[in-house]
């Protein structure tokens, strides 16, 4: 017996054959049928599809042989291979010196007949033959030997096929695999760039505040000095407004008779009307004064906003605060109707809180609120000309105290919705708002009190903001008092 000796190219064969990645892979039916269209050709009990490893000849796809392999010294598609432009064919294998003793010749299944055509790579590489065998000498006509290389030019078809399709499967997996890694890029670049969003309208406002706050805290501290010195003298003035007027009104009883140069002169200033009015002007000039001090309290409650420690508070004050200082935005003009404000406050004790920081939330809240109700009116005078602003404190739990701040406006779009809260999103032009009030009002009451600020709206009926602030359990019952403005 003769062993075949390795193609001049054996390394570049086998490096060819792992690519295809077929060895000890499953039966295929696309295979089995070619094989048995061999088998049908060459009217024979057995045929094959044999591909050549290094220690082995492994059978792809099997009729009339139960193994699945034989030692590749054993193998007839080992010399097959040595000739890949031609069909190898023994006619009689007993008459052949280089088969005459092989072992499958001799002993099961008595090889008498061989025919095998070399399955060759379109890179020129013999991995093996599709091979058909008989038990009785044979002779094949040409035909016959056409059939078996196209039956060959199929196999590498099929087995090019199935290297392009797992090939195909890589590509689909490797890009899922991009794909997922794209989407888990894209949502922590998502994140980051919410939170950089946030940083950013934090710094924004913290710089915005860092300068305004002492700003106003001055002037305030400046307008209170001369403030409180009206304030305090306008009593000590009334008195002696009205010590001179006793004392006037007395002289008249006592001297009825003045010269004419005086009685003329009182009728040129109506000396009987000054005597009236002068205590209308003080009035309104100690009202005036009293809401010259309200309104700088309120900016102090307002400038709050520096302190790094909770303190205890009456929540009204702060509100109470706000609307003073958004006093003149809710009285009418040529533009719009005065904004009527329905206040219902619970009896709550003081909580523990940031008071600076969340009469920075009343202040957007109330300020869009507003601005809503202003522009419905623009937009449509005879359904918006009634416009309203309701605020409500309650419990809604024993562990948290809320705040309602409604109004019948516009309404918010149910599409932009979801957005309302994201940093730097704004509906309004360019120029008109950056964006920052709601997500700042947001971080306040979510992340500074871990609260929760939601809402409620319907397009063409208004808006309900829902402040909730946890607090300790408080006692007594709430008992609401309603006041209109």
């Amino acid at each position: 017996m003769k062993i075949a000796p390795l193609p001049d190219n054996e390394g570049q064969r086998l490096e060819a054959l792992k690519k295809y990645q077929i060895l000890d892979t499953l039966e295929e039916v696309g295979f089995d049928d070619l094989t048995a269209l061999a088998a049908y050709i060459c009217d024979t009990p057995i045929a094959l599809i044999s591909l050549i490893d290094e220690h082995r000849q492994w059978f792809k796809s099997k009729i009339g042989l139960e193994v699945t392999e034989t030692p590749r010294e054993l193998a007839f598609c080992a010399h097959a291979i040595l000739e890949p432009k031609k069909t190898f064919i023994i006619p009689n294998t007993l008459e052949d010196k280089r088969f005459s003793d092989n072992p499958f010749v001799t002993g099961k299944p008595h090889i008498r007949f061989y025919v095998g055509t070399p399955l060759v790579t379109s890179e020129g590489f013999p991995l093996g033959t599709i091979c058909a065998i008989d038990k009785q000498p044979k002779k094949l006509t040409a035909t016959q030997i056409a059939a078996m290389e196209k039956l060959a030019r199929q196999v590498i078809t099929q087995m090019e096929l199935k290297i392009s399709l797992i090939k195909l499967e890589e590509n689909i997996i490797q890009r899922e695999n991009i794909e997922q890694e794209l989407k888990t890029n894209n949502k922590y670049l998502f994140s980051t760039l919410n939170k950089l969003r946030r940083t950013q309208a934090k710094l924004i406002h913290a710089e915005k505040m860092s300068s305004l706050v002492p700003l106003i805290a001055g002037i305030a501290h400046e307008i209170n000095n001369p403030v409180n010195f009206i304030y305090g003298n306008i009593n000590h003035l009334q008195q002696n407004i009205h010590d001179l007027l006793d004392l006037l009104n007395l002289y008249q009883n006592n001297y009825p008779q003045t010269n004419q140069e005086i009685q003329a002169k009182a009728e040129i200033i109506d000396f009987n009307f000054i005597k009236k009015d002068s205590f209308k002007i003080l009035s309104s000039i100690k009202l005036g004064s009293e809401r010259i001090r309200g309104i700088i309290l309120s900016l102090r409650n307002f400038c709050r906003v520096e302190e790094s420690e909770k303190k205890s508070v009456k929540i009204e004050t702060g509100i109470d605060s706000t609307l003073l200082l958004l006093h003149h935005q809710l009285e009418g003009n040529q533009e719009h109707p005065p904004i009527q404000v329905v206040k219902q406050y619970a009896q709550i004790p003081e909580i523990e809180c940031y008071p600076g920081h969340l009469n920075q939330v009343f202040m957007h809240i109330l300020t869009n609120a507003i601005e809503s109700l202003k522009e419905a009116f623009i937009k449509n005078p005879n359904q918006y000309n009634q416009p309203k602003i309701c605020i409500q404190t309650e419990y809604q739990t024993s562990e948290f105290l809320v705040v309602k701040i409604s109004d019948n406006g516009l309404g918010i779009n149910k599409n932009i919705g979801g957005k309302i809260f994201d940093p730097f999103f704004t509906t309004k032009p360019v120029g008109k708002g950056k964006g920052l009030g709601l997500s700042i009002s947001y971080q306040i009451v979510v992340s500074k009190h871990k609260g929760i600020l939601d809402y409620r709206s319907k397009e063409g009926e208004g808006t309900e903001f829902r402040i909730q602030i946890p607090c300790q359990i408080m006692s007594g019952l709430p008992v609401d008092k309603e006041c209109n403005k």
